[in-house]
Protein backbone atom coordinates (compact mmCIF):
# COMPACT_ATOMS: atom_id res chain seq x y z
CA UNK A 1 0.00 0.00 0.00
CA UNK A 2 1.05 3.29 -0.67
CA UNK A 3 2.10 5.84 2.09
CA UNK A 4 -0.93 8.40 2.36
CA UNK A 5 1.72 11.64 2.32
CA UNK A 6 3.63 12.42 -0.96
CA UNK A 7 5.92 15.13 -1.98
CA UNK A 8 4.17 15.05 -5.21
CA UNK A 9 2.65 18.59 -6.35
CA UNK A 10 -0.90 18.47 -6.83
CA UNK A 11 -3.15 20.91 -8.11
CA UNK A 12 -6.96 20.93 -6.89
CA UNK A 13 -9.25 22.35 -10.02
CA UNK A 14 -11.11 25.77 -8.74
CA UNK A 15 -14.60 23.93 -10.13
CA UNK A 16 -16.56 21.13 -10.73
CA UNK A 17 -16.47 22.41 -14.27
CA UNK A 18 -12.64 22.12 -14.83
CA UNK A 19 -13.05 18.72 -14.75
CA UNK A 20 -14.93 16.51 -17.63
CA UNK A 21 -18.01 15.09 -16.48
CA UNK A 22 -16.80 17.40 -13.45
CA UNK A 23 -20.77 18.67 -13.33
CA UNK A 24 -22.27 15.03 -13.29
CA UNK A 25 -20.51 14.52 -10.41
CA UNK A 26 -21.18 17.47 -8.48
CA UNK A 27 -24.87 16.49 -8.82
CA UNK A 28 -24.60 13.32 -8.02
CA UNK A 29 -22.79 14.03 -4.84
CA UNK A 30 -25.47 16.65 -3.76
CA UNK A 31 -28.49 14.17 -4.72
CA UNK A 32 -26.94 11.42 -2.20
CA UNK A 33 -26.02 13.92 0.37
CA UNK A 34 -29.29 15.55 1.04
CA UNK A 35 -30.59 12.94 3.06
CA UNK A 36 -27.89 13.16 5.44
CA UNK A 37 -27.90 17.35 5.42
CA UNK A 38 -31.30 17.36 7.09
CA UNK A 39 -30.06 15.51 10.17
CA UNK A 40 -26.83 17.40 10.70
CA UNK A 41 -27.55 20.35 13.40
CA UNK A 42 -25.32 22.56 15.35
CA UNK A 43 -23.96 26.21 14.78
CA UNK A 44 -21.41 26.28 12.69
CA UNK A 45 -19.95 24.14 9.44
CA UNK A 46 -16.95 23.85 7.44
CA UNK A 47 -16.70 22.88 3.51
CA UNK A 48 -13.00 22.47 2.68
CA UNK A 49 -11.90 23.17 -0.81
CA UNK A 50 -13.62 24.49 -3.79
CA UNK A 51 -15.46 21.63 -5.04
CA UNK A 52 -16.79 21.22 -1.12
CA UNK A 53 -18.34 24.88 -2.04
CA UNK A 54 -19.90 24.01 -4.58
CA UNK A 55 -21.88 21.67 -3.07
CA UNK A 56 -25.63 22.55 -2.19
CA UNK A 57 -26.08 22.25 1.35
CA UNK A 58 -29.47 24.07 1.34
CA UNK A 59 -31.00 21.93 2.96
CA UNK A 60 -28.52 21.62 6.23
CA UNK A 61 -30.68 22.73 9.46
CA UNK A 62 -26.21 24.14 10.30
CA UNK A 63 -27.12 28.08 8.78
CA UNK A 64 -23.68 28.82 9.65
CA UNK A 65 -21.65 27.79 6.68
CA UNK A 66 -17.90 28.90 6.13
CA UNK A 67 -15.87 27.81 2.91
CA UNK A 68 -12.41 27.19 3.62
CA UNK A 69 -9.72 26.83 0.94
CA UNK A 70 -6.68 28.03 -0.39
CA UNK A 71 -7.51 29.78 -3.50
CA UNK A 72 -10.98 30.67 -5.74
CA UNK A 73 -14.06 33.17 -5.42
CA UNK A 74 -16.65 31.24 -3.38
CA UNK A 75 -14.49 31.45 -0.42
CA UNK A 76 -15.29 33.16 2.88
CA UNK A 77 -11.98 32.26 4.31
CA UNK A 78 -8.78 31.63 2.82
CA UNK A 79 -6.61 28.66 4.56
CA UNK A 80 -4.78 25.60 4.35
CA UNK A 81 -7.18 22.83 4.92
CA UNK A 82 -4.20 21.03 7.05
CA UNK A 83 -3.95 24.38 9.28
CA UNK A 84 -7.18 25.77 9.74
CA UNK A 85 -7.77 28.80 11.54
CA UNK A 86 -10.39 27.86 14.31
CA UNK A 87 -10.14 26.80 17.44
CA UNK A 88 -10.53 23.43 18.94
CA UNK A 89 -14.18 21.96 19.32
CA UNK A 90 -15.74 25.05 17.82
CA UNK A 91 -17.30 23.50 14.75
CA UNK A 92 -20.49 21.22 14.20
CA UNK A 93 -19.65 19.10 11.09
CA UNK A 94 -17.05 19.39 8.03
CA UNK A 95 -17.78 18.66 4.16
CA UNK A 96 -14.35 17.45 2.49
CA UNK A 97 -15.99 16.96 -0.70
CA UNK A 98 -12.31 15.51 -2.66
CA UNK A 99 -10.33 17.41 -0.72
CA UNK A 100 -8.22 14.30 0.27
CA UNK A 101 -7.95 13.60 -3.66
CA UNK A 102 -5.66 16.92 -4.60
CA UNK A 103 -3.85 17.55 -0.50
CA UNK A 104 -0.13 15.93 -0.14
CA UNK A 105 -1.40 14.84 3.42
CA UNK A 106 -4.33 13.69 3.96
CA UNK A 107 -3.93 12.36 7.46
CA UNK A 108 -2.84 15.50 8.86
CA UNK A 109 -6.17 17.18 6.78
CA UNK A 110 -8.18 14.70 8.52
CA UNK A 111 -6.28 15.48 11.93
CA UNK A 112 -7.03 18.85 11.91
CA UNK A 113 -10.42 18.41 10.77
CA UNK A 114 -11.09 16.56 13.93
CA UNK A 115 -8.92 18.59 15.85
CA UNK A 116 -12.15 21.61 15.52
CA UNK A 117 -15.03 19.39 15.71
CA UNK A 118 -17.10 19.03 18.80
CA UNK A 119 -17.89 15.98 20.46
CA UNK A 120 -20.12 14.08 18.53
CA UNK A 121 -19.47 16.18 15.48
CA UNK A 122 -20.06 14.92 11.47
CA UNK A 123 -17.68 14.61 9.42
CA UNK A 124 -18.20 13.82 5.46
CA UNK A 125 -15.64 12.40 3.11
CA UNK A 126 -15.86 12.35 -0.91
CA UNK A 127 -13.63 10.72 -3.02
CA UNK A 128 -12.98 9.37 -6.57
CA UNK A 129 -12.72 5.43 -6.19
CA UNK A 130 -9.48 3.98 -7.82
CA UNK A 131 -11.41 0.19 -8.24
CA UNK A 132 -13.99 2.04 -10.74
CA UNK A 133 -13.63 2.86 -14.73
CA UNK A 134 -12.50 6.12 -13.98
CA UNK A 135 -10.06 4.74 -11.72
CA UNK A 136 -8.81 1.97 -14.24
CA UNK A 137 -8.55 4.70 -17.15
CA UNK A 138 -5.96 6.38 -14.79
CA UNK A 139 -3.35 4.30 -15.97
CA UNK A 140 -4.17 5.55 -19.73
CA UNK A 141 -0.56 7.46 -21.18
CA UNK A 142 -0.98 11.42 -20.81
CA UNK A 143 -4.75 11.40 -18.44
CA UNK A 144 -3.23 11.31 -15.30
CA UNK A 145 -2.09 14.82 -15.95
CA UNK A 146 -5.69 16.03 -15.99
CA UNK A 147 -8.30 16.25 -13.50
CA UNK A 148 -10.23 14.19 -12.14
CA UNK A 149 -7.01 11.71 -12.74
CA UNK A 150 -4.56 14.26 -11.09
CA UNK A 151 -5.87 13.62 -8.27
CA UNK A 152 -5.18 10.94 -6.16
CA UNK A 153 -7.57 7.90 -5.47
CA UNK A 154 -8.64 6.08 -1.95
CA UNK A 155 -10.39 3.17 -1.75
CA UNK A 156 -13.20 3.41 0.99
CA UNK A 157 -12.23 1.00 2.94
CA UNK A 158 -8.85 2.68 3.34
CA UNK A 159 -10.87 5.77 4.38
CA UNK A 160 -13.04 3.48 6.98
CA UNK A 161 -9.49 2.69 8.34
CA UNK A 162 -8.52 6.51 8.49
CA UNK A 163 -11.57 6.98 10.50
CA UNK A 164 -11.73 4.08 12.78
CA UNK A 165 -7.71 5.65 13.89
CA UNK A 166 -9.63 8.76 14.69
CA UNK A 167 -12.40 6.88 16.45
CA UNK A 168 -15.07 8.17 14.18
CA UNK A 169 -18.24 5.78 13.96
CA UNK A 170 -19.17 5.16 10.09
CA UNK A 171 -22.88 5.90 10.02
CA UNK A 172 -23.52 5.68 6.03
CA UNK A 173 -21.43 5.30 3.20
CA UNK A 174 -21.72 4.18 -0.31
CA UNK A 175 -20.58 3.74 -4.41
CA UNK A 176 -22.24 5.20 -7.03
CA UNK A 177 -21.68 6.95 -10.47
CA UNK A 178 -20.33 3.65 -12.23
CA UNK A 179 -20.78 5.36 -15.43
CA UNK A 180 -18.76 8.49 -15.51
CA UNK A 181 -19.99 10.10 -18.62
CA UNK A 182 -23.44 9.24 -18.06
CA UNK A 183 -25.16 12.22 -16.27
CA UNK A 184 -27.46 9.80 -14.13
CA UNK A 185 -24.88 7.44 -13.82
CA UNK A 186 -26.07 4.49 -15.42
CA UNK A 187 -28.99 3.55 -12.68
CA UNK A 188 -29.27 0.25 -13.58
CA UNK A 189 -25.72 -0.93 -13.27
CA UNK A 190 -25.24 1.38 -10.18
CA UNK A 191 -28.36 -0.17 -8.75
CA UNK A 192 -26.70 -3.54 -9.26
CA UNK A 193 -22.73 -3.31 -9.17
CA UNK A 194 -22.34 -0.22 -6.83
CA UNK A 195 -19.20 -1.26 -5.87
CA UNK A 196 -17.99 0.23 -9.66
CA UNK A 197 -18.75 3.42 -8.57
CA UNK A 198 -16.89 6.07 -9.66
CA UNK A 199 -17.89 8.10 -6.77
CA UNK A 200 -17.55 6.97 -2.66
CA UNK A 201 -19.08 8.85 0.05
CA UNK A 202 -18.14 8.44 3.65
CA UNK A 203 -20.63 10.28 6.24
CA UNK A 204 -18.80 9.45 10.26
CA UNK A 205 -19.85 11.19 13.42
CA UNK A 206 -16.75 11.58 16.37
CA UNK A 207 -17.22 9.80 19.03
CA UNK A 208 -15.11 10.37 22.21
CA UNK A 209 -15.61 6.60 23.42
CA UNK A 210 -13.65 3.66 22.63
CA UNK A 211 -16.59 2.13 20.02
CA UNK A 212 -14.67 -1.26 21.14
CA UNK A 213 -14.16 -2.01 24.55
CA UNK A 214 -10.78 -3.30 25.10
CA UNK A 215 -10.68 -6.85 27.35
CA UNK A 216 -8.80 -4.69 30.31
CA UNK A 217 -11.05 -2.02 30.58
CA UNK A 218 -13.67 -4.95 31.00
CA UNK A 219 -12.04 -7.19 33.53
CA UNK A 220 -11.50 -3.67 35.56
CA UNK A 221 -15.13 -2.77 35.32
CA UNK A 222 -15.88 -6.05 36.66
CA UNK A 223 -13.30 -6.46 39.52
CA UNK A 224 -14.92 -2.73 40.34
CA UNK A 225 -18.60 -4.02 40.92
CA UNK A 226 -17.28 -7.25 42.85
CA UNK A 227 -15.29 -4.79 45.20
CA UNK A 228 -18.21 -3.14 45.96
CA UNK A 229 -20.51 -5.83 46.52
CA UNK A 230 -18.39 -6.95 48.72
CA UNK A 231 -18.05 -4.11 51.08
CA UNK A 232 -21.65 -3.85 51.10
CA UNK A 233 -22.13 -7.24 52.35
CA UNK A 234 -19.18 -6.84 54.66
CA UNK A 235 -21.22 -3.93 56.33
CA UNK A 236 -24.36 -5.65 56.75
CA UNK A 237 -22.73 -8.30 58.75
CA UNK A 238 -21.18 -6.35 61.12
CA UNK A 239 -24.19 -4.73 61.69
CA UNK A 240 -25.97 -7.74 62.49
CA UNK A 241 -23.11 -8.96 64.86
CA UNK A 242 -23.80 -5.35 66.74
CA UNK A 243 -27.37 -5.81 66.95
CA UNK A 244 -26.70 -8.60 68.59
Amino acid sequence: MKPAKTRQILTAPLSWQDMPWGEYFRDALTQQLQPYLGKLYGFHMLKLGNLSAEINTENCAISHQVNVGSEGDLLQVRADPSQLPFESKSVDACLLAHTLAWNQDPHRVLREVDRVLIDDGWMIISGFNPFSLLGISKFVPMVHRKAPWSGRMFSQMRLLDWLGLLNYEVVFRTRFQVLPWHRQGGKLISAHLPALGCLNIVVARKRTFPLTPTKAKKSLSKSQVRQTVNATRQFRQAKDQDSG
